[in-house]
């Protein structure tokens, strides 16, 4: 598969989600790109492609009850339930397989008039003649599908008033500030509003497609959550400082901190996995960072007395988790079943020994840790264990006290942390704690808005393992 296809697909799933701040390219709609129908097809109707998840997405439930009562995964073990979807609306309520299809569409022939059958009984049962109809019946829009559309204006690049202004000249009609999520729920069409926490963040409809927006391509503005946004945020390393990014791809959060120190200072980022540090170095360059020095390293690997890191006093630790609170699960897979209490366990023991280790860094002063979790283990027991661990005087920041989901009251001080969802922040799922050495605790990190802000562009120049990121033309 080339890279352009492999683009495609990334791009297909960010269309299909809303969403880009997934950790890594679903299997399924991989699997969809290349199979189920043609690769050419792939490259050239990107915008066919997109329509066919969309719909497969709006009559998800409608499938799933089709698929079950013609028994399709059950005699086709090899067939995945996400692929099933795609393939089956396909078949019964789209065009069909006209040319494409691949190997898939001779075993859904086996199945189409069992399909087909099990279809017409569900209008039946439900009273309706028309497949729109169904949509009436069986599929109301769950929390995750009416999350807004986030786009933080990268102020290395622009301001929210230009932004703001090239939005009005394309014929958008803006709201001002928001003043309740309510508003953010509400708008429609070609209304956009400015966040009621952070400054830079632009709000748009659900569902509203900006990847190919020029702005977007040029690196002027960054699609992302803002639950994703609220780490860098509450971390605010003041210009000069030297922050450390310790589990750094897909890149948001880095090139978020980089547009808060301004450019000034140093952020080094970590992360093992080399191609997703390739696609960061190419993200970083088009939000014109600077001042970022990528490397593919396990943090848990780097010593806290190198020399280097002598003046890090910023730790930005978002690691690998569940991702239970992503919204591209709950928009893909809305009855899935918890994680495993053994993927739990595994997963919050890498996460507090990384935790651990980030606390050991002796110029430490603040750290925000982050996870995409709902899950108590990886969130509020790793940060109450880590604090009770400690061989230095760390602490949780009170912080946000208008943010309305607060920790789980598991511990003393549990309700410093954050959390978000759907529901009740109109995000997606997210976990937000503050650390702070207990000495360095000030009326500052009790602001209701730590104080982000602009900056330039990253150089790729390899040195062994370690790389920097170089400013790149948009």
């Amino acid at each position: 598969m080339g890279l352009g296809a492999w683009r495609c697909t990334r791009r297909l799933r960010r269309y299909s989600l809303g969403w880009k701040t997934a950790r890594a390219p679903s299997r399924a709609w991989y699997t969809l790109a290349t199979s189920s129908v043609s690769l050419p097809s792939v490259m050239q109707n990107v915008k066919q492609l997109y329509a066919l998840v969309c719909e497969t997405q709006r009559y998800s439930a409608v499938l799933d009850a089709v698929i079950a009562s013609a028994g399709l995964l059950r005699a086709e073990k090899k067939l995945r339930p996400h692929l099933a979807k795609v393939l089956v609306f396909e078949l019964l309520l789209g065009k069909g397989f006209r040319g494409g299809g691949g190997r898939w569409k001779p075993l859904l022939a086996r199945h189409q008039a069992r399909l087909k059958a099990e279809l017409a009984r569900l209008k039946v049962h439900r009273g309706v003649s028309r497949n729109e109809d169904l949509l009436e019946v069986g599929s109301k829009l769950g929390p995750a599908s009416q999350v807004p559309r986030f786009v933080r204006v990268n102020t290395l690049k622009t301001c929210p008033d230009d932004v703001v202004d090239y939005f009005k000249r394309q014929g958008f009609s803006y709201q001002g500030r928001a003043s309740s999520l309510e508003e953010l729920r509400a708008l429609k069409g070609k209304h956009f509003a400015l966040d009621l926490l952070l400054p830079e963040l632009l709000v748009f409809p659900a569902q509203t497609d900006l990847h190919e927006h020029p702005l977007y391509q040029a690196g002027h503005l960054i699609l992302q959550d803002k639950a994703s946004c609220l780490p860098a945020m509450l971390l605010a390393p003041p210009p000069g400082s030297h922050v450390i990014d310790a589990c750094a791809a897909p890149g948001n959060k880095t090139s978020h901190l980089a547009a808060i120190l301004k450019n000034q200072g140093k952020i080094f980022a970590f992360d093992l996995d080399a191609k997703r540090l390739a696609s960061m170095a190419t993200l970083l360059a088009r939000a014109g960072v600077s001042c970022c020095e990528l490397a593919e390293e396990d943090f848990l690997a780097v010593s806290p007395s190198d020399t280097r890191y002598a003046q890090v006093q910023y730790i930005l630790l978002d690691p690998s988790c569940s991702g239970s609170g992503m919204l591209s699960r709950q928009l893909e897979e809305p009855a899935a079943e918890p994680p495993s209490k053994e993927r739990l366990c595994a997963l919050s023991a890498f996460q507090l020994r990384v935790l651990r280790h980030a606390l050991s860094f002796p110029a430490l002063q603040r750290l925000v840790y982050s996870t995409c979790s709902l899950c108590q283990e990886e969130n509020e027991d790793v940060v109450r264990d880590a604090l009770q661990q400690s061989l230095r005087p760390f602490r949780l920041v009170p912080i946000l006290p208008s943010w309305p989901h607060r920790g789980l009251d598991t511990f003393p001080g549990a309700e410093h942390c954050l959390r978000a969802s759907p529901e009740t922040t109109l995000t997606g799922g997210f976990f937000v704690a503050v650390i702070e050495r207990a000495e360095v605790l000030s009326s500052a990190s009790l602001a209701e808005v730590p104080t982000p802000a602009p900056v330039p562009s990253p150089v790729p120049k390899r040195k062994r393992r370690r790389k920097a990121v170089a400013s790149e033309g948009t």
